[in-house]
């Protein structure tokens, strides 16, 4: 495997592949093929071939792909064979709901730390994690070797946490705040922008309106 080969909308799909297998399993499915995969993903079957075949010859003629099998693949391919541990920076309404989300922990995903620079929320527990004060997150990332860093900070602030995630030894940063961070380009930086998203939708809610008015003319 080359990963350096390897595009980003490639490895997007696999966590998408991997809800599916899972969803399978529990059905007490045993295999699948690239055909009933893409039907109920609306991808490609070809696609699905080619963004496995990155990684190793999973798949039988005639039979399709072990769904326990596969699931152990991609489980290790996305590291999440073992623990990650995650901190989030900045505890107001956004951080709760996450920290208190658990559905990522069968991934082996476990936001292990809290931290907030408002002396009001410093001590106050969310879940069963106590709010811990900006000064002590350098030393709590490299004590409880966390690797990926959340931030749910204000824009003007989130430059600031990126650089003393990175720092501290973080790998890869899920950004919440609306704006661009810069980072090393050795490290990975995916950014969530409600308001874009949102923007965009509006365009498409727009467009059908339109469309219905001209169908019925």
């Amino acid at each position: 495997m080359k990963s350096d080969k390897i595009s980003e909308a490639v490895v997007r799909r696999l966590p998408v592949y991997l809800r599916y297998l899972n969803a399978l399993h529990k059905r007490e499915v045993a295999t699948v093929s690239s055909q009933e995969l893409g039907q109920r993903l609306d991808l490609n079957p070809a696609q699905i071939r080619k963004d496995l075949a990155y990684f190793g010859d999973f798949g039988r003629k005639g039979i399709g792909y072990d769904v326990t099998y596969l699931i152990e693949k991609i489980r290790h391919i996305l590291k999440i064979d073992q623990q990650i541990n995650v901190v989030l920076v900045g505890a107001g309404n956004l951080g709760q709901a996450l920290s208190n989300y658990n559905a990522y922990l069968k991934d082996n995903m476990k936001i292990v730390a809290v931290f907030d620079a408002v002396p009001d929320k410093v001590g106050t527990k969310i879940n069963t994690l106590v709010v811990q004060p900006m000064d002590e997150l350098e030393a709590t990332v490299k004590e409880q070797n966390i690797r990926i860093g959340i931030i749910t900070v204000p824009d003007f602030e989130a430059q600031n946490v990126a650089d003393r995630l990175i720092n501290s030894g973080i790998g890869a940063i899920l950004n919440f705040a609306p704006t661009t961070l810069k980072a090393p380009a050795n490290i990975r930086i995916h950014a969530t922008d409600f308001t874009t998203d949102l923007l965009s939708l509006a365009y498409y809610l727009e467009d059908g309106k339109e469309d219905m008015q001209h169908d019925g003319e």
